[in-house]
């Protein structure tokens, strides 16, 4: 970091980037597509293929999976090679994958078997690509003081397809049908395809040898950076528990509000979909806050947004109005501060990570927050189940409350601003 009497000659705007800006409009595309996808798989599956219960919940289990343990050997794998073969190679694949539902049923060929082997095989060129391109951005993006915007900039897109794609998702599904709408999500993938492909810069080959690759060896490496550092590994011990609160609490309210308050589905896509926009806002107003308080303080207020903004699940009642107005609050305050903290820790990571490590830390990260938010799912039904939905969800919102503790104790909130970048580990070939 620059001394204060040392002037700091300013970055230019990824604005003014041509590559950040085309990755940027082609992930926006695939974003948006994915919004499709998550919902007209499981519509497919429920009204062509009568699927039980059972394999939806197998549906949306093939889909996470691939993420809890496949992460840690593709970070291998994205610390191995380039990059950007890697997202053309999961994009290319992810879309016949998609395209082939319509046409495979449209002929009859396509049973519920094949649905989810496809649902997993599309999950696990997902893992792929998450992991290659949160590797990507800091190749992309040379300038590390540039970090934040360019999270900032993914984030609202990310934000904004959650806020605005279920609602465009279920006009399309609507308009054609379950498996004739997942064309659309394919050609979103093209459209990312076409954008890779239009990216100039040059990606450097990683300069490791055919000789010192070692499976195990490298993703204990992986693994011992980030629960080795000082400041990445409290970062990741909160990881899991920040998305089993968002999680548990999610799956609990859906229950508790349509079965104990009798929200109708109307009433809860309004509630999700308000509460949405703190996401949206949060990742929007990110680089502006990021500029004027000290990293610590803004990363200590997101994550207590998470943890204690569920509390006022529990406190809602009184005239049907202004319940449903607070349960909004409670829900808007927990995504503002996941929209703000997702900017804040990826920036944090990608600047305290070199590049030879970069795919096997946000594999581990990708593990972390998936198995949290995988468990969170299933903690917040059997809760619900075993001591009835109101008393489930109060347990589940004084827990989540009381992880501002160890979150006090973190030294992450001892920054006063993004720290230096980390050396680089390796040589790295031309």
């Amino acid at each position: 970091m620059a001394s204060p009497g040392q002037a700091e000659e300013a970055p230019r705007s990824l604005w003014r980037s041509r590559d950040f800006l085309t990755f940027w409009s082609g992930e926006a595309f695939s974003l948006f597509g994915a919004q499709i996808t998550n919902l007209a798989l499981p519509l497919t599956a429920l009204l062509v293929y009568d699927a039980t219960p059972q394999q939806m919940g197998l549906l949306s289990f093939l889909q996470l999976s691939p993420y809890l343990f496949l992460s840690l050997v593709f970070g291998v794998l994205v610390d191995r090679n380039r990059r950007k073969p890697l997202m053309l190679t999961a994009n290319a694949i992810r879309m016949v994958l998609i395209a082939s539902v319509p046409l495979l049923s449209a002929l009859h060929l396509l049973s519920i078997e094949g649905l989810l082997i496809i649902a997993c095989l599309v999950g696990t060129c997902s893992v792929l690509f998450d992991v290659s391109w949160m590797s990507f951005v800091p190749t992309l993006v040379k300038d590390r003081r540039l970090y934040v915007e360019a999270n900032q900039k993914l984030g609202v897109t990310q934000s904004t397809s959650d806020v605005a794609g279920p609602g465009a998702a279920g006009l399309l599904v609507g308009w054609l049908g379950p498996p004739t709408a997942l064309i659309l999500d394919a050609v979103s993938y093209l459209a990312s395809l076409v954008s890779l492909l239009a990216i100039r810069i040059k990606e450097p080959r990683p300069a490791r040898t055919r000789a010192e690759r070692h499976l195990g060896r490298e993703l204990k490496e992986g693994v011992n950076w980030v629960f080795g550092h000082r400041l990445l590994r409290p970062l990741a011990l909160l990881a899991p528990f920040t998305n089993f609160s968002l999680t548990s609490v999610s799956t609990l309210f859906l229950l508790y509000g349509v079965r104990e308050k009798g929200l109708s589905p109307q009433v809860i896509g309004l509630v999700y979909s308000v509460s949405s926009v703190g996401a949206l806002l949060g990742a929007l107003g990110s680089a502006a806050i990021i500029r004027r308080y000290p990293t610590g303080l803004i990363y200590g207020a997101a994550l207590t947004g998470i943890y204690a903004g569920p509390l006022l699940l529990i406190f809602a009642g009184g005239p049907r109005p202004l319940m449903i107005a607070t349960f909004i609050l409670s829900l808007l305050i927990s995504y503002f501060g996941s929209g703000l903290s997702n900017v804040v820790q990826l920036t944090l990571r990608q600047t305290l990570t070199p590049q030879s490590l970069m795919g096997r830390m946000n594999a581990a990260f990708r593990t972390l927050l998936f198995g949290g938010g995988a468990l969170g799912g299933l903690c917040g039904g059997l809760l619900g189940g075993a001591l009835g939905l109101r008393n489930g969800l109060v347990v589940l919102v004084i827990c989540s409350a009381a992880m501002v503790v160890p979150l006090l104790l973190s030294p992450v909130l001892r920054l006063r601003a993004m720290p230096d970048p980390a050396k680089e580990t390796a040589t790295v070939a031309p």
